[in-house]
């Protein structure tokens, strides 16, 4: 028997926290995106983000690996002028280096799969400031790049950033949160999917990592 294989067996590595078991079998994975509206049927999706998270041998999570990309309006998607406006997007720059839906959507979908195999998991959990508005786009995403049924995510529960840092910060804006939590948060980069996932990946850590360190791991249930 290798050293690996009895390291696997021993007591002490079966009690090992893992992901697969604090999240219900869910692999947590912080996501962000913009938009050029507010249907995530109908508007255009312009930047995706996504991040997963990794957990030691006492149950803190960090951060993980983060994957980004800025997306090519897809063929006869809405762009909302005021909406583009105000996040100072313009989605038809090419010095972006754009990249069509297709051909980027899947790569991350594959990948996220990957990690749900790896950590033993059976789905992914999306993670997001308003998880449920950047569950929409994705899930229309996927049905638009033929991924609908291969989808990683669940496909209606999502851990909401802004409610956790409601009852454990007692903010649910994201700049004020993270302050809040002891994080530096730069303004100026904010409404950026690659800058506001990392933020909120960590606030994310923060927060689950401040419960387990003054509540512990939630015990299993038979």
């Amino acid at each position: 028997m290798s050293t690996q294989d009895q390291d696997s067996k021993a007591p002490w590595a079966l009690n090992r926290p893992q992901l697969k078991t604090r999240f219900r079998g869910f692999l947590p994975v912080v996501v962000d995106v913009e938009t050029a509206g507010f249907n995530p049927r109908t508007d255009a999706l312009l930047e995706v983000a996504m991040m997963t998270v990794t957990m030691d041998e006492q149950g803190f999570l960090s951060p993980g690996k983060l994957m980004s990309a800025n997306l090519r309006p897809f063929e006869g998607s809405v762009v909302n002028e005021e909406n583009v406006r105000f996040l100072g997007i313009d989605p038809y720059d090419e010095t972006r280096d754009l990249k069509d839906e297709q051909e980027y959507l899947p790569e991350f979908f594959k990948a996220v799969r990957a990690e749900v195999r790896a950590q033993g998991c059976k789905k992914a959990l999306l993670v997001g400031q308003n998880g449920n508005f950047d569950l929409g786009f994705i899930a229309e995403a996927a049905k638009r790049v033929g991924w609908e049924k291969k989808n990683p995510f669940h496909p209606f529960t999502v851990l909401d950033t802004a409610s956790l840092s409601a009852l454990v910060y007692g903010h649910t804006v994201l700049a004020r949160s993270c302050m809040a939590a002891g994080l530096e948060f730069d303004a100026s980069s904010a409404h950026g999917a690659a800058y506001d996932t990392r933020m909120e990946c960590r606030l994310f850590c923060a927060a689950v990592n401040r419960f387990t360190r003054f509540c512990g791991l939630p015990e299993p249930l038979e």
